[in-house]
């Protein structure tokens, strides 16, 4: 049954988080994560996740995360400020508001849904090129 869930959408487990932030956290520090992230706390730090992963974050109503996010697969119901990478799919949902550039494969934005930023679609080369290239200037 392990073996089954991991070949699951992210959309499938979307109601079972590993790993929870509730409304009155706040962390300071990068998180690095596998599986469902739920954040309805605050976090001042970057976000990633193993881009091989079938990882999901999803950023509550009362999510306010201020760092850089990279992950496969994003619902935002919350707030964002920085870039935010989803490798494969994200949902900006109504109220939902991001202050950065958007980079992503796939995106579904519902009305009412704001972003202050970019919005840049990326195919699998763009977004392996983008990558070493960031992670090259972050090393000068």
């Amino acid at each position: 049954m392990l073996g089954r869930d991991k070949k699951q959408s992210p959309r499938a487990k979307a109601g079972a988080a590993d790993t929870l932030i509730s409304k009155e956290t706040k962390i300071k520090g990068n998180i690095n994560f596998t599986g469902v992230l739920y954040v309805d706390g605050q976090v001042n730090g970057n976000i990633s996740s193993d881009e091989h992963e079938n990882s999901l974050l999803t950023i509550g109503q009362n999510g306010f995360i201020k760092g850089e996010i990279n992950v496969p697969h994003i619902m935002i119901f919350g707030k964002v400020e920085g870039d935010v990478h989803a490798l494969e799919h994200i949902e900006l949902m109504p109220n939902s508001k991001v202050v950065g550039n958007v980079y992503y494969k796939l995106i579904e934005m519902s009305m009412g849904a704001e972003v202050n930023g970019q919005l840049v679609h990326r195919d699998e080369k763009q977004k392996l090129l983008g990558h070493h290239k960031e992670e090259a200037e972050n090393k000068k």
